[in-house]
């Protein structure tokens, strides 16, 4: 088996004509689904929202009208908890992601009604709605920006310990939140999308060790490009040997299958995976000491083991033991087919005689083609592919 890491493919946000000619090898596309999943993981599961909700300052409401008319004030008003968030993604073609967060925010604050002073609760849906593009792409990363973010209030419910509230007060909060909470809560929301772009990014320009023979550097190669149905990702991978040589291939970008109902369909081209196998199958030269008895199954073999010995050789016959040699001639191929993969390998069989003197006697030197039959599946974000003789 041998193993290939594949690097994290989550981003969301893009602004790029599709046809513009990309430098990679390594396309991808994400459905709305997988960036929703990966997104709402990332803000809301994490606490990430939650956490910078934390830090709202929400200005004191004060008005008229409370009990028995008397002046109402709502002062040290602060988040308790975001209940019930969900996220959802809509892809706007040519401009980006369209990012919505629906919740309901729980306030708590102090309420003074007249010479009454008792705690206050205030329940408030939110709606956010953002549309986000990137721009500014230098050396494998992009900057997010936030265009006509929108916020809007659905239903409040306020609670009084004493269970003692007017209509009119409902309104005064309810008129304060409207004005105020859209200015607080756009810029958090810009705050937050930002610090995901820094975490996804970081998958998207990441250096992995393949063994000890070399890394393959994985990096956004331009811009991300949406379209109705997914976001386009090109991605630039570096296969390099110890020592820094990198080993080319051929980085024309790739045409990608629909996604039909597929969270992703990730692309690799063949002359990548060639460059890459480079560094996986580097298996040293095997030799292995036997006495011409072991082929006395072979007679072809044997008949040509004696013809190619001298016969004036004393030395060379039956006792002296005979060696094998196997090495790797060249790089590896793989050959990509319709449900089908195969891995060429090209090796040199050296059969020797080691005299007791230390000189070698070459008895045969073959070229062998091997045809390995290659299994691929992905196992814990990782390319596997099992070889097999074919």
């Amino acid at each position: 088996m041998m193993t290939l890491k594949l690097f994290g493919i989550i981003f969301f946000c893009g602004l790029l004509s599709p046809s513009q000619e990309v430098l990679s090898g390594l396309s991808c596309a994400v459905s709305p689904g997988a960036m929703q999943n990966v997104l709402s993981d990332a803000m809301l599961q994490n606490g990430l929202l939650q956490q910078h909700l934390q830090g709202l300052v929400l200005p004191n409401i004060m008005g008229e009208g409370g009990l028995l008319n008397s002046p109402t004030s709502i002062t040290g008003l602060h988040l308790v908890r975001v209940r019930l968030p969900k996220l959802s993604v809509v892809l706007l073609p040519g401009i980006g992601v369209q990012l919505t967060i629906a919740a309901k925010l729980e306030l708590s604050g102090n309420c003074l009604v007249g010479l009454l002073s008792e705690l206050i609760d205030i329940l408030v849906d939110v709606n956010i709605t953002a549309n986000i593009k990137c721009t500014n792409f230098e050396s494998g990363t992009v900057q997010v920006v936030i265009e006509d973010c929108l916020c809007i209030l659905g239903a409040i419910k306020i609670k009084l310990l004493a269970g003692l509230l007017s209509l009119s007060v409902n309104e005064i909060v309810l008129n304060q939140l409207t004005a105020t909470l859209p200015g607080l809560l756009c810029p958090v929301v810009d705050i937050v999308v930002n610090l995901v772009n820094i975490q996804l990014l970081g998958t998207l320009n990441a250096v992995i060790p393949v063994g000890t023979a070399g890394t393959i550097h994985y990096r956004l190669a331009s811009l991300p490009f949406t379209s109705g149905l997914f976001l386009g990702l090109d991605l630039d991978g570096a296969v390099k040997q110890v020592g820094g040589s990198i080993i080319p291939h051929d980085s024309s970008p790739s045409t990608l299958p629909p996604l039909l109902d597929k969270l992703l369909v990730l692309g690799l081209r063949q002359s990548f995976l060639n460059a890459a196998l480079s560094l996986l199958i580097q298996i040293p030269p095997q030799t292995y000491a036997c006495t011409p008895e072991v082929f006395s199954g072979a007679s072809h073999l044997q008949e040509a083991i004696t013809t190619l010995v001298p016969a004036g050789c004393s030395t060379c016959h039956g006792t002296s033991p005979l060696s094998i040699k196997l090495m790797l001639s060249g790089n590896p191929l793989i050959l990509l087919e319709e449900n089908k993969a195969t891995v060429e390998l090209s090796v040199m069989i050296q059969v020797f005689i080691k005299h007791l003197d230390g000189s070698i006697l070459n008895l045969l030197l073959l070229k062998a083609d091997l045809g390995l039959n290659a299994r691929v599946s992905i196992a814990g974000g990782r390319l596997v592919l099992g070889l097999s003789l074919g």
